[in-house]
């Protein structure tokens, strides 16, 4: 770092994203990336016209892929904003909302507490309960930006909708975020309480179910009061966030939904096989609504099978915190992929035996 930077942006512990080695061809299993590549649809409208308007500037208001995810989420166009990513939205909440302080829990998506640390917001730190469950009644009557993730990372643990109902109406003068990055899997999305709730932010992203993780493409879904917000910061720091090619990648994604939750649905499978066998093999695995499992074996550590299985060629996602270092973030991909996983997991536990 240069001599130059602020002092707290010099202390600032940053996020650390997941591997992404080039040294050999692995078998990834450590970022939630879709198995599945993007529909047909998507592919064809990349088109060699598009490509050469990129010499254009892309529109500012994505009214295309606005009316398009309005039209998929029944909402209006005026309570949809679009983002580079989820995380801008995260980001551009925390600054917004996070005056009076925010609330997360100790146990999940690793960037609050960096967007908390970046803008030097008091910080509210709540702990899952002993079964890695979110405490519904902890994140009542904060009056600060409450955010949780639902379903959460990296446990996978959905809260009900009438706990997230609960959090909302016990926060009336602070803004409640719920980040669905994984809701698509198997959970149940909160976007209908934007209609009844003015300070509920539901925030979205296609890097998951929608297979566009390197389109880098998000979205929030909330009263248009919050959207205006968001608008205010986009159109004051980068109006043009989103490329003319992810624009046209997202309307096409979203028409060719079908696609989409078929693919959800085998990951579905995909996730039940693999619980089911790392269970016959003695790990304790949490039961996830999300398109990754957290898991844990007494015979070896997380950190050992981590590495062990880094050197046969999976990937998979282990985390240092110490209420968390015995368990192991697993990717779920195409049964191929996790039949491999679960046989290297054997031959593994078999040299501990």
């Amino acid at each position: 770092m240069s001599r130059f930077l602020k002092d707290s942006i010099k202390k600032l512990e940053s996020y650390t994203p997941g591997e992404q080695p080039q040294d050999k061809k692995y078998i990834k299993l450590n970022t939630n990336e879709s198995p599945f590549p993007p529909s047909p649809e998507v592919v064809n409208a990349i088109t060699t016209a598009e490509v050469r308007d990129l010499r254009l500037y892309c529109d500012p208001e994505c009214k295309k892929l606005r009316a398009a995810l309005a039209k998929r989420y029944n909402v209006e166009s005026e309570n949809v904003f679009l983002s580079n990513g989820s995380d801008d939205i995260l980001n551009f909440s925390f600054f917004a909302y996070g005056e009076k302080g925010v609330a997360f829990a100790d146990i999940t998506y690793g960037f609050y507490s960096v967007f908390a640390d970046l803008y030097n917001l008091e910080t509210t730190v709540i702990p899952l309960k002993s079964d890695f469950t979110i405490d519904c009644n902890a994140f009542c009557n904060q009056n600060k930006l409450v955010v949780i993730a639902n379903p959460n990372a990296p446990t996978g643990i959905e809260l009900p909708l009438e706990e997230i109902e609960k959090i909302i109406v016990s926060n009336p003068e602070s803004i409640v975020l719920i980040d669905e990055a994984y809701v698509d899997f198997g959970g149940k999305s909160c976007v209908e309480l934007t209609k009844k709730y003015k300070n509920l932010l539901c925030v979205g992203t296609f890097s998951k179910s929608r297979s566009m993780a390197g389109a880098r493409l998000g979205f929030a879904i909330a009263d248009r009061e919050l959207i205006a917000d968001l608008e205010k910061i986009k159109y004051s720091t980068n109006p043009y966030n989103i490329n003319r090619l992810t624009q046209v990648a997202g309307v096409a994604a979203i028409e060719s939904d079908s696609y989409y939750i078929n693919n959800c649905k085998t990951i579905i499978e995909n996730r039940d096989y693999t619980e089911t066998e790392l269970k016959k093999l003695g790990f304790t695995v949490l039961k996830s609504k999300a398109n990754f499992i957290f898991a844990k074996s007494d015979i070896i550590g997380g950190k050992e099978l981590y590495e062990k299985l880094k050197e046969n060629g999976v990937l998979i996602r282990h985390f240092e915190k110490t209420r968390i270092k015995d368990f192991n973030r697993i990717t779920i991909g195409s049964r191929e992929e996790m039949g491999i996983f679960i046989s290297k997991v054997k031959e593994i536990l078999g040299e501990n035996l």
